[in-house]
């Protein structure tokens, strides 16, 4: 992602909360949140079925 894209990116997102910066931020950290307990539910996934362990794994 370039500079001037991250830039709109930020904008759109304080923009979408209203211009509240403290509202901007705890959305993005609640989205975060999201993320890395959906990444932490693929890798319990891909432990369980053996793929952690494969050379090729997709979570490498």
């Amino acid at each position: 992602m370039s500079f001037r894209t991250n830039d709109a990116a930020i904008d759109e997102i304080v923009a979408n909360c209203g211009g509240d910066l403290r509202g901007a931020l705890k959305a993005l950290l609640l989205v975060n949140e999201h993320l890395e307990a959906e990444l932490a539910q693929l890798y319990a996934a891909a432990a369980h079925n053996g793929l952690a362990e494969r050379r090729n794994s997709v979570l490498h």
